[in-house]
């Protein structure tokens, strides 16, 4: 058996606990300290076992969190939604514009986007859709805000930037406590090979840090013309939670709404230099710990 098939088949076996240490010794070679955590990673891992409320499901649903979100910022910074169904054959496709997206509202691999509706190969997204309908999103990383949220498609107003015709930049800000300390700025995000990632302190220049597993910038990104306006929405949005990543756009020079996530990468993030998960680590003060 390989180790992807053994991972799967001990995830519906092993305790929330022993599954992270076992993910962890795998990628990191060493077991997560979860008694006395100090490091970014760690603490995320804490966070995903002993931090568990039920707003977290709704938050993390691609569908009711827009009305969560909608209600703190605004209904104006939320992306148009087309419709929402529970199966893949409900979509009538002649009700949909020439150009959307399609997502499952539970994970984040189920999304087909549509530039042109006569081209849109039905086959290949109802397989891709149907595979990530059947799939509970907790059970890979034990994420536990996933586990309860209900599995539907839902089709999203295709959205263009005048600025940036061939992609949108994905803004993805980490904020501790309410305050934002550092964002990180992504594009092509759908192609490994060719996507790029950088980490963008506040004042806008590169962190001292990058994630390994993707190229970064050659050239800084250009700053959003919002850029504090995004901030002000991220202290909102963030705000009584230890650590929470409010992820925005910028088009046509309005904010809007992408996704709330509280463990990137599953709580496994390969920061370059190391010793960067020991410095992010001391921004979040968990439960219990003096603020």
């Amino acid at each position: 058996m390989s180790v992807k098939g053994f991972l799967k088949r001990a995830s519906r076996i092993l305790s929330d606990k022993s599954y992270i240490k076992l993910v962890w010794f795998r990628k990191f070679h060493k077991f997560p300290n979860l008694k006395n955590p100090q490091t970014f990673n760690e603490k995320l891992q804490w966070l995903k076992l002993y931090d568990r409320k039920p707003i977290y499901s709704t938050m993390v649903d691609k569908y009711d969190a827009k009305k969560y979100v909608a209600d703190i910022i605004g209904e104006e910074h939320i992306v148009p939604t087309l419709g929402v169904w529970d199966k893949f054959d409900d979509i009538n496709f002649d009700e949909l514009p020439n150009e959307f997206v399609l997502k499952c509202t539970h994970d984040s691999g189920g999304l087909v986007i549509c530039r042109d509706k006569t081209k849109l190969d039905l086959v290949a997204a109802k397989k891709k859709i149907e595979r990530s309908l059947k799939t509970n999103y907790y059970w890979s990383g034990r994420e536990w805000p996933y586990k309860n949220v209900k599995p539907r498609i839902i089709a999203e107003k295709f959205m263009s930037d005048e600025n940036n015709v061939n992609s949108i930049m994905d803004y993805k800000f980490y904020c501790f406590d309410g305050e934002p300390k550092f964002l990180y700025v992504s594009t092509g995000m759908d192609d490994h090979k060719t996507a790029r990632m950088s980490f963008i302190t506040l004042d806008w220049d590169f962190a001292p840090f990058r994630r390994s597993d993707y190229s970064p910038f050659d050239t800084l990104p250009q700053k959003p013309t919002q850029f504090d306006e995004m901030i002000e929405h991220c202290r909102k949005l963030s705000a009584g939670h230890s650590f929470l990543r409010v992820d925005l756009y910028e088009i046509n020079d309005t904010v809007y709404f992408s996704e709330l996530t509280f463990s990137p990468c599953g709580g496994m993030m390969p920061l370059d230099p190391e010793n960067w998960d020991l410095e992010l680590g001391e921004l979040i003060k968990l439960p219990g710990e003096d603020k």
